[in-house]
C-alpha cells in the first residue's frame, strides 16, 4: 500500500492510541516480578489493553495467539506466551504491544530487567533504546527514511552490537503493518523523503552478539543465533513540520527526562 499521510483527524486517534499504550507499558513492566508465567504476562497485559476500551493488535494477527510478545533473554522478537515459561532473577524480558483504540493502531516495545541483572543487560537494554533516539533525530520532514536507518546502525556499532537485519520496522496506522519498511541498518539507497503526517514504528531490535537470528519451530519467536542477549526498544512516532512527536512515550519516561514532548520544550 502506499504510504499514508494521516489527516487531523487520525493524529488525534493515533495520538490516543498511543498514549494508552504508553500506559499499558508504564505499567505493565511495573508488575513484572520472578515467578511470572509469560501467559499470567499475556492476560494482565491483555486486560489492561481492554480496560481501555481498546483491542489488542496482535491478538489472532496471523495467527498469532497471543496479545502481547514476550521474548525473554536470547528471544528477539515474537515469544509466544505460556504457562511452562516462568521469568526469574537476572533474565530480561522484551514487551512488545500493540493497541487498536476507534480503528487506529500503536506499537512499541520495551526490555525489561527482572531483578538484579548483569552490567552487560543493563547497557544492552539501555543502549538499544539510544540507538533508537539517534535514529529519530533524523525524523525529520524532508530528511530521507534511511538516515534514519543509518544513524539508528551506527550507534549500535560504537559498542560492537549486533543489528538484526531478517527485521525492520514499519509504517503504521489503520493497519498495523503499513509502508514503509523501516531497517534499523545501512542501506545503500536513501529511502523515501519524510514528510508531516507519517506514521511510523521505529523498532531497534540490537543483540549483544551476532546480528544473524533464527526462528523457532513455533515459526514466530526469532532467536539469536549464537544464544546471546537481545533488546528490543519501539515507539509510534510521527513525522511533524519541527521535531518528531513520540505518540507512544511513557510518563516515567518524559519524567526521566529522554524526551521532552514539543509543547514543554
Amino acid at each position: 500500500m502506499p504510504v499514508t499521510i494521516k489527516s487531523a483527524r487520525e493524529i488525534e486517534l493515533m495520538r490516543a492510541a498511543g498514549k494508552i499504550l504508553g500506559k499499558v507499558h508504564q505499567d505493565l513492566g511495573k508488575a513484572l516480578k520472578p515467578g511470572m508465567t509469560t501467559l499470567e504476562i499475556d492476560r494482565i497485559g491483555e486486560e489492561m489493553i481492554r480496560s481501555f476500551g481498546c483491542i489488542p493488535s496482535f491478538k489472532n494477527y496471523n495467527g498469532y495467539p497471543a496479545s502481547v510478545c514476550v521474548s525473554v533473554n536470547d528471544e528477539v522478537v515474537h515469544g509466544i506466551p505460556t504457562a511452562k515459561r516462568t521469568i526469574q532473577e537476572g533474565d530480561i524480558v522484551s514487551l512488545d504491544i500493540g493497541v487498536i483504540y476507534k480503528g487506529y493502531h500503536s506499537d512499541a516495545a520495551r526490555t525489561h530487567g527482572i531483578g538484579e541483572i548483569s552490567e552487560n543487560a543493563k547497557q544492552l537494554i539501555q543502549r538499544t533504546r539510544e540507538c533508537f533516539f539517534a535514529g529519530i533525530q533524523y525524523a525529520v520532514a524532508g530528511n530521507h527514511l534511511h538516515q534514519m536507518s543509518a544513524a539508528i546502525n551506527d550507534y549500535a556499532d560504537k559498542f560492537g552490537y549486533g543489528v538484526v537485519r531478517d527485521l525492520v520496522g514499519h509504517g503504521i496506522g489503520s493497519h498495523l503493518h503499513e509502508d514503509p519498511e523501516i531497517p534499523n541498518f545501512r542501506k545503500l539507497t536513501r529511502g523515501i523523503r519524510l514528510r508531516p503526517g507519517m506514521t511510523l514504528a521505529v523498532e531497534p531490535m540490537i543483540n549483544e552478539g551476532t546480528a544473524h537470528v533464527d526462528w523457532l519451530d513455533d515459526d514466530w519467536t526469532v532467536v539469536t543465533r549464537d544464544g546471546k542477549l537481545s533488546a528490543h526498544y519501539e515507539n509510534t512516532i510521527l513525522i511533524t513540520n519541527g521535531r518528531p512527536e513520540i505518540l507512544s512515550i511513557t510518563e516515567d519516561e518524559i519524567a526521566e527526562g529522554i524526551w521532552i514532548p514539543e509543547e514543554k520544550a
